[in-house]
């Protein structure tokens, strides 16, 4: 889709295509597309079932809000889920003026524009693609948001943070080969966002998650944010009102774990093994969550904890421990077999093993369930196996 064709879709008669486009979700691509071509041009009928079928994906990141918002294929996969832009955009707003003016630097489709506007922020977004920018401000205006954003084509590099109460940035992790984890290779390259922060009271950096901690700057708050269960992103915060340091944050539920410098021990296996929340391993908090679950590591260099009393957390999922075995293939076999175990979650970490060459290679036959870890205790390759996940 091009712009021009973008443009089209917010006429009367474009809108009118997508609403069709809309109502043939999940019949057959051919016959929609012939069904639509009926009453509209080649360009437009593609471009309206293009439309729809990213609000169709879009849902699980912006819920009802998708269908009445525009997307670009990299842009919804960029884009930030509602519930994390909400996150940021109040703890922002917490640290500023009842209404403060913001820049976003790199604005995208606008997942995050929308949140900070929503909050009471007034957001003025640049992005340097006409298109994108485009569909920001389409955005914007389809959710009632239009007076308080606007949005232009611009280079961030030319962005004056100092003009505003606060800098949001979100820099392109993609290039012509593909995602990149290299902050050099982010759009703007790291060396320009780094500039726009300085120059900026508040910035709040929104990177990603397995960021090198040598990329961070000195003074700013490091966040990783978990969206139930899964790690989505980090957040660089910088300002008077954001503490250095390291903390993990979890959604929908708003748990947060700050960095207090204890260690964890290590020991024995115990009844129970921990598997703390990626959040809080990204941000080096396991002795953190290893003391709340009155814990100890069973590896100095591994993040699984385990202890002897049945923790609630939400800061980590517990299992009950039924054996641990040093890692053999013929062994584990005949110990699940043993158990009757037909059926097996497997998770590694610091394995080399091949997990669905293992699943095949036990060959299980059972009715009962169990949770295999595979793992290295005293540098040496083992296997926990534990009963299903205990209700938290």
């Amino acid at each position: 889709m091009d712009l021009d064709a973008f443009d089209e879709l917010l006429t009367p008669r474009g809108r009118r295509a997508l609403a069709e486009a809309g109502e043939l979700a999940g019949a057959d691509p051919v016959a929609a597309a012939t069904r639509l071509r009926r009453t509209y041009d080649a360009a437009l009928t593609s471009a309206a079932l293009t439309q729809a079928a990213l609000r169709e994906r879009a849902t699980a990141k912006f819920g009802d809000d998708a269908r009445l918002m525009y997307f670009t294929p990299h842009g919804l996969e960029q884009s930030t889920r509602t519930e994390v832009a909400e996150h940021r955009a109040t703890r922002l707003i917490a640290a500023q003026v009842p209404a403060p003016g913001v820049v976003d630097a790199c604005c995208g489709i606008g997942g995050d524009l929308l949140a900070l506007a929503r909050a009471g922020c007034t957001v003025e977004a640049v992005d340097t693609d006409p298109l994108t920018a485009a569909v920001a401000r389409a955005n914007a205006e389809a959710l009632g948001l239009g007076d308080r954003v606007t949005v232009r084509v611009a280079d961030a590099a030319a962005v004056e943070p100092e003009r505003y109460d606060a800098l949001f940035a979100d820099p392109a992790r993609r290039t012509s080969r593909g995602r990149t984890f290299d902050p050099m290779a982010y759009s703007p390259p790291w060396p320009v966002v780094l500039g726009l922060v300085s120059r900026a009271r508040t910035a709040c950096l929104k990177v990603a998650p397995g960021i090198p901690y040598t990329f961070i700057p000195e003074g700013a708050q490091a966040e990783w944010v978990s969206f139930k269960g899964e790690v989505k992103e980090a957040t660089l915060w910088t300002g008077a009102a954001h503490e250095a340091g390291r903390r993990a944050t979890l959604l929908p539920g708003g748990h947060t774990l700050a960095a207090t410098g204890v260690e964890a021990g290590t020991g024995p296996a115990g009844r129970y093994v921990y598997e703390p929340d990626g959040a809080a391993i990204r941000a080096h908090l396991v002795g953190e969550v290893a003391e709340l679950v009155a814990g100890r590591l069973l590896d100095p260099m591994i993040a699984y904890i385990t202890g002897d009393a049945p923790v609630v957390t939400p800061w980590a999922t517990r299992y009950e421990i039924d054996d641990v075995l040093p890692f053999s293939l013929k062994k584990l076999r005949a110990a699940l077999r043993e158990r009757k175990i037909g059926n097996v979650t497997i998770k590694k970490r610091a394995s080399a093993v091949d997990v669905e060459r293992l699943r095949s290679d036990l060959r299980l036959k059972g009715n009962e369930s169990a949770v295999v870890i595979l793992t290295r205790i005293a540098d040496k390759p083992s296997v926990i196996i534990c009963n299903q996940p205990s209700p938290i």
